[in-house]
């Protein structure tokens, strides 16, 4: 049998470019199939067509045209976040730009372990990062997979920095991976502070730090997973000056704001966090993955330091070999770094603002829809691009029935949020292309399913 190509190499181009024309080709005819923002038929339709297309998952003999057949039944079977009535979650379209970069990132396959495996991007996302930690008054920036991986490093850098324990206070709207964090790390279980109005309540917070003895550790947040809502930042960060604390802010879901002239202001007093959690696969239109983690204090990396003898060898890293073992939890990492990169210096800050002011004005334009309607109760106007709604009148059975009645029939992806004791549609609009005609047309169908 002859050996397969590679798709690096200097053969490598000519042998995928006949297999990228049946990439498009597959991508295109599964989106026809699908021909909506998700697959009709809920999961067991859904698995049902992907086990016929895939078959035997190991056969003795291979089959030439698996690449064809299973992208095809991916992307017949995908939820499509370039859909404007796809808008249920943190999940946004990926520019083209920035996948065509992933290719290039696939091909080349560098590991950023060690600088050997990775010269060029390893010196790359060196200079990406420390640009962007310059965005949020961090000193240093390491890149991780996403929001989790991100608000774990942050909690890990605190615990060490003081030594091997802290105590986590959060909102009652903090991210979940928080909780999680503290509990991977052997620390006690966080003290959460109430949010009333969805956000962490400064006289309450002030209150548990004064209670509290030992090392501290305040994680706010900028852009719940709920509504979108920002903390008050300014007088977080004040707090835990006078209480001694240390701060850390989530904003992975607000952190694209940085991009956007006209919404930048919000994030003010996000220089004065420890660390900061920043997804640019949400806000910033990159495939998945694409996490950042600022730190303002370049010597907290030291928690990370691992030595490994055939990866960053002393007498290698006292010759000049860069030292990459410590900027990940990750050993084998792949470089995202390009990606965000290339996006960065291909739309600027200009286009990447754009793109943030356009999908918060989509948002405005929702909830203004939803208040003029009166068929439907907004929760309250956006703060960033999520909006949430619910069918004037309908009780809680009945919002959540309207919304797997959508999804089982492929015609829209909404999430759902209990704030207020009370459960909502979420509307989160990440897709620049969405138009005020698709929001109309999304009002319909949640409109035309809801039962009277």
């Amino acid at each position: 049998m002859p050996t397969p190509p590679l798709a690096s190499g200097p053969d490598g181009p000519g042998a995928l470019r006949p297999l990228l024309g049946t990439v498009l080709d597959a991508l295109a005819a599964g989106g026809r199939a699908r021909g909506g923002p998700l697959p009709a038929g809920g999961p067991r339709a859904v698995t049902a067509r992907m086990r016929d297309a895939l078959g035997d998952v190991l056969p003795d003999e291979g089959d030439p045209d698996a690449l064809r057949v299973l992208v095809q039944a991916l992307a017949e079977g995908a939820a499509d976040p370039a859909d404007p009535l796809c808008a249920g979650h943190l999940h946004g379209p990926p520019l083209a730009l920035a996948a065509a970069a992933d290719l290039a990132a696939g091909v080349l396959n560098p590991s950023l372990d060690s600088w050997d495996q990775a010269p060029a991007a390893s010196a790359l996302e060196s200079l990406v990062t420390r640009a962007l930690a310059a965005e949020t008054g961090a000193a240093d920036c390491l890149v991780t997979t996403g929001g989790t991986e991100s608000n774990l490093l942050a909690v890990l850098l605190a615990r060490e920095a003081h030594g091997g324990t802290v105590q986590l206070v959060t909102g009652t709207g903090a991210h979940h991976s928080l909780t999680r964090a503290a509990w991977l790390l052997g620390l006690p279980a966080p003290v959460t502070v109430p949010a009333p109005a969805g956000t962490l309540d400064p006289a309450a917070l002030d209150e548990a730090l004064a209670r509290l003895a030992g090392p501290v550790l305040v994680a706010a947040t900028a852009g719940t997973t709920d509504a979108g809502l920002i903390d008050p930042l300014p007088a977080i960060a004040a707090l835990c000056r006078a209480h001694g604390a240390r701060l850390h802010v989530d904003a992975a879901y607000g952190g694209g704001l940085l991009f956007s002239r006209r919404h930048r202001h919000r994030l003010d007093g996000l220089d004065a966090a420890d660390t900061v959690t920043l997804d640019l696969h949400k806000l910033g239109w990159q495939p998945i993955a694409a996490g950042l983690l600022t730190v303002r204090d370049g010597h907290d990396l030291a928690g990370l330091h691992q030595r490994a003898d055939y990866l960053n060898a002393p007498d290698d890293t006292d010759a000049g070999l860069p030292d990459l073992l410590g900027r990940s939890l990750r050993t084998t990492r792949r470089p995202d770094i390009l990606k965000i990169a290339v996006t960065l210096r291909g739309l600027g800050r200009n286009g990447l603002g754009a793109l943030v002011d356009q999908v918060c004005e989509r948002a405005e334009e929702l909830a203004g829809l939803i208040a003029a309607h009166p068929g439907f109760e907004l929760y309250d106007r956006p703060t960033i691009s999520t909006v949430l709604f619910r069918p004037a009148g309908a009780t809680d059975d009945a919002v959540a029935a309207v919304r797997r009645d959508l999804l089982g029939q492929g015609r829209a992806v909404l999430g759902r949020a209990r704030l207020n004791g009370r459960l909502w549609l979420k509307a989160t609009l990440l897709n620049p292309r969405t138009r005020p005609a698709d929001l109309a047309a999304l009002l319909t169908l949640v409109e035309g399913h809801t039962p009277r």
